[in-house]
């Protein structure tokens, strides 16, 4: 079971969750999304709350130093409360929703790979037809060329 709440606090809001104990966190650490971003609450029997973050931009911690502690002096029973209220209990496959969301990311590059591509062939057809144009190798071509073998090669301007 995972508790979900939604903090309108920021633009645009963001999503909270939490597992009901120590056994659900393993399962949110591991099919966790990478923008995911997990903060530590002390005295608190499910240790982890998760922040998924809005897809604007990509927050990962891979080093300790990145990490910033901070402490809070006192709880606010008005956040608790206001975060309360949008509360939701769900139970969610983790796995399904993480591989989903993995296929999706996917599905973009490749769209994204493939239009670069498409792109690049349209620029070097372009390119390859504008050099066409500029080459003399229809110049020498027998069907555009004339003689004057027939002997007709007066000028009619005397």
């Amino acid at each position: 079971m995972v508790f979900y709440f939604t903090s309108n606090v920021v633009s645009p809001a963001v999503t909270l969750f939490m597992g009901a104990d120590k056994h659900e966190n393993e399962d949110l650490i591991k099919w966790g999304w990478p923008e995911d971003v997990w903060f530590h609450v002390d005295k608190v029997s499910s240790a982890h709350v998760y922040l998924r973050l809005a897809p604007a931009g990509q927050v990962a911690f891979h080093k300790d130093k990145d990490v910033r502690k901070v402490r809070v002096a006192k709880r606010s029973n008005e956040i608790v409360n206001r975060l309360n209220k949008t509360k939701k209990e769900s139970f969610p496959d983790l796995r399904i929703e993480r591989e989903t969301r993995d296929r999706l990311e996917r599905e973009d590059k490749k769209k994204l790979l493939r239009e670069k591509k498409d792109k690049e062939k349209e620029e070097e057809k372009r390119k390859k037809e504008e050099a066409e144009l500029r080459s003399y190798s229809t110049l020498m071509k027998a069907e555009n060329m004339s003689t004057n073998y027939d002997g007709n090669d007066s000028d009619d301007f005397m």
